[in-house]
């Protein structure tokens, strides 16, 4: 269920709109599964989650991809933003050489996790659900075509769980982000970005990548 170079209609009013190009393209990831596309240092992609409480493991590798080595980091980032979570708008999400590789410039949800790691296969077996999709087997699916082989290779980066309440979930649910709800993210390096999303109810998302960059 993918459709590229089509703009849906979006839940609630979106400002990013306005910084939509003509290059744009928007793809919607199918609940329960991954998706995997490239960035160029100079623009913007969105988030946008499309029906509510849908959480989204977001990772990153610089290209090119995997000889560079280099990815987004959940430690460095905490590192360099003094502990404070979830980043604001107009912070940076920093990569293990310590260099900025995304830039927030908006977010309507302004809840995220930067400290868990991505579901894997035992995760649900050790629920009882063998079998289950998991997003670190979602996002190595998704990075085929860039070489990853193994569940395992996403499993040594800690994702930034876009939409994902914690530790606060005794102040709001763990999924609190409402239809509509969505991140926008400038690129300050080439890379390629894998998100995937397994758990719960797993539902739609949408990427629209090519965007203008917004001052934040």
């Amino acid at each position: 269920m993918t459709r590229i170079n089509s703009t849906p209609s979006f839940p609630h009013s979106d400002p990013a709109d306005a910084f939509h190009s003509p290059q744009s393209s928007t793809h919607i990831v199918p609940g329960g599964h991954g998706h995997a596309f490239e960035v160029k240092k100079g623009t913007a992609f969105r988030i946008v989650d499309l029906h509510g409480r849908q959480i989204v493991d977001l990772m990153a590798w610089v290209l090119p991809y995997p000889s560079s080595l280099e990815h987004l980091s959940m430690s460095y980032t905490r590192y360099v933003l003094n502990g404070e979570a979830p980043p604001a708008v107009g912070d940076c999400l920093v990569t293990n050489k310590q260099e900025p590789i995304f830039k927030i410039t908006a977010d309507v949800c302004h809840t995220h996790d930067m400290t868990f790691m991505a579901c894997n296969p035992a995760f649900y077996a050790g629920m009882g659900l063998k079998g289950h999709r998991s997003c670190a087997e979602n996002i190595a699916e998704a990075m085929k075509p860039w070489g990853m082989q193994s569940y395992l290779e996403a499993t040594a980066v800690d994702p930034f769980n876009v939409f994902q309440n914690t530790p606060d979930m005794s102040l709001k649910d763990l999924g609190s982000s409402r239809p509509g709800d969505f991140v926008v993210f400038e690129v300050l390096k080439d890379a390629v970005v894998a998100h995937g999303f397994g758990g719960g109810k797993a539902t739609d998302v949408a990427v629209v990548t090519g965007l203008k960059p917004q001052s934040a």
